[in-house]
């Protein structure tokens, strides 16, 4: 499985972006997929996920900002962030996520940088 994540950038607290994940070697339709981000000095955390059926979840920290996405037909998964604050500044990364475990599953990709300024 290869998970590639992009869209990242520099932005102003209060903007936005969009992040794009492209999947390849799996069966995307059928796995719940999942961002996470891993901030400075900080350990990954789940900011979302989307079951194949698209049943959302977020962190506490990024609901009513953040919005996961999927395109099956495109293999991509999407994270569309809203009023970002300097504390999402973060690389983001895209990754398989097995409910029965609760954890993402396959290799990390190189993620996309995420600053946000003030």
């Amino acid at each position: 499985v290869q998970l590639q994540a992009s869209g990242g950038g520099l932005v102003q607290a209060g903007g936005a972006l969009r992040l794009f994940c492209v999947a390849s070697g799996t069966v995307f339709s059928i796995n719940d997929m999942s961002w996470y981000r891993t901030a400075p000095g900080k350990q990954r955390e789940l900011v979302a996920r989307i079951t194949s059926g698209g049943i959302t979840n977020y962190a506490d920290s990024v609901k009513g900002r953040f919005t996961i996405s999927r395109d099956n037909a495109k293999n991509t998964v999407y994270l569309q962030m809203n009023n970002l604050k300097t504390e999402d500044t973060a690389v983001y990364y895209c990754n398989m996520f097995d409910r029965m475990i609760g954890r993402a599953i396959a290799s990390w990709g190189q993620g996309t940088q995420v600053t946000v300024s003030s």
